[in-house]
């Protein structure tokens, strides 16, 4: 599937950039143009999936993340490339393809505090989520992710609630919705998405999710429950710093 990204590729906005409606450079990036049209439109912050991003001939899997007002205020490239070999599973290369990020990515969401964002396969490597909290105090990680049939029913839901009671933090996670194979072959291979987009709370339970069809997942978060977790096993001020660090790169 990665083989349509550069075909599909967009020059997306940089960071702090101000969506302007008489901006026709926009028009070049059709997605990020719904997003922050979406955004302003409906008063709210968008995370918005991933997009294939080209900037100077690097292909990038980027998520736009896009304030009430139209503000880009969190532009985060994937780190972690999806290259795997799963013995009679699937396997798949990323890094034919598309080049990794090298920020962490977080932003100031008003009540919600400071929101964290991967993409997919950046929810296996803990540490990554673990500076997210550590340097940007975050209170809620976001993943938007497309886990595949042999990786989806197996570690989909368990990733997300350990990041979750890793971080004592929300965890969301939106998946695209699963499309069969087709019975005739199309221009690129197809890849068929697990579905089930979710929200873990800092206790590790899931309180939303659906099924793998197009839905719409609704949760009130209490934000309060992080500051709960958080002084009622306190493991963030507990850690053994003699005999192990984590620090950022």
């Amino acid at each position: 599937a990665t083989s349509a990204f550069r075909e599909y590729a967009e020059i997306l906005p940089n960071l702090n950039y101000q969506y302007d409606s008489n901006d026709e450079s926009m028009n070049d990036c059709p997605s990020a143009k719904i997003l922050f049209e979406s955004a302003m439109k409906y008063n709210m912050y968008i995370i918005g999936g991933s997009i294939p991003e080209n900037q100077n001939g690097q292909i990038y899997n980027t998520c736009l993340c896009i304030s009430p007002d139209g503000k880009l205020i969190g532009k985060h490239r994937k780190v972690h490339l999806f290259d795997i070999d799963v013995p009679g599973g699937i396997t798949f290369k990323e890094s034919d393809t598309l080049s990794p990020g090298d920020t962490l990515t977080s932003f100031a969401a008003g009540g919600f505090g400071n929101v964290g964002v991967g993409i997919c396969y950046d929810i296996r490597f803990p540490e990554y989520a673990l500076l997210l909290t550590k340097e940007h105090q975050c209170n809620l990680i976001v993943y938007p992710g497309a886990f595949n049939m042999t990786t989806g029913p197996a570690h989909w839901e368990l990733l997300q609630r350990a990041r979750a009671v890793d971080n004592q933090c929300f965890v969301l996670t939106a998946s695209p919705a699963r499309v069969e194979a087709p019975e005739v072959k199309g221009k690129h291979a197809h890849y068929t998405a697990w579905g089930h987009s979710t929200v873990v709370n800092p206790w590790g339970e899931v309180v939303g999710t659906c099924g793998s069809e197009e839905d719409v997942v609704v949760v009130d978060l209490d934000m309060a429950e992080v500051k709960k977790m958080r002084d009622g096993i306190p493991t963030a001020g507990q850690k053994r710093d003699d005999l192990y660090t984590l620090t950022k790169g």
